[in-house]
């Protein structure tokens, strides 16, 4: 168990950021814009808390249903979302895998690296969209942020709803390294 803790490490990290960020929604904010264009605060908790869900089901083969994840007790959604997660990336020969998705073929690793990147990311977006600070796990953001410049490629990045990253933004100083991984995967900080 001890080296599954020490493989999830940083997943387990990207899910108490922002679980952190989610216990400050309150339902009046449900509605507000967030720095994903095309989603609010609910489709973008929908996403993140489906995303941990998702990457799961990727990893054992399984189904993920989608559900409405922000019409009941937020935090017992994500926290289960995240066990869930944990669970299935700390598996046993699952990080090894070869696994199919509709933009391409990944290892186990590599998923679990996105859906960290993603949970993190949308932490920092939900964190924006209802006026909290957005400098979040330091450490965890500059480790994020090195295996970025190294796993997005150009080919990955154009507009909203056609590429999974937009173009890289230069954020406003003193940015954080949460607000530097932001602007690197197309925010605007």
């Amino acid at each position: 168990m001890e080296s599954e803790s020490v493989v999830t490490q940083q997943l387990r990290r990207a899910f108490a950021s922002t679980r952190t960020v989610l216990a400050e929604v309150r339902p009046s904010q449900l509605d507000a814009a967030t720095p994903c264009v095309s989603w609010d605060v609910r489709a973008l908790i929908n996403h993140f808390v489906g995303s941990g869900r998702w990457g799961a089901a990727m990893v054992l083969g399984t189904e993920s249903a989608d559900k409405d994840y922000a019409a009941g007790d937020l935090l017992a959604s994500y926290d289960d979302s995240r066990r869930v997660a944990l669970a299935a990336f700390g598996s046993a020969g699952v990080l090894e895998k070869t696994i199919e998705l509709p933009f391409g073929r990944f290892s186990g690793t590599d998923l679990m690296n996105m859906v960290t990147r993603d949970q993190f990311t949308h932490g920092w977006d939900l964190a924006r969209a209802i006026g909290q600070p957005t400098d979040l796990d330091s450490d965890l953001a500059t480790e994020l942020l090195a295996q970025a410049h190294l796993d997005i490629l150009d080919t990955d990045r154009g507009p909203e709803g056609r590429a999974i990253f937009g173009p890289a933004t230069k954020p406003s100083p003193p940015a954080s390294p949460a607000d530097q991984l932001a602007a690197f995967l197309g925010r605007t900080c």
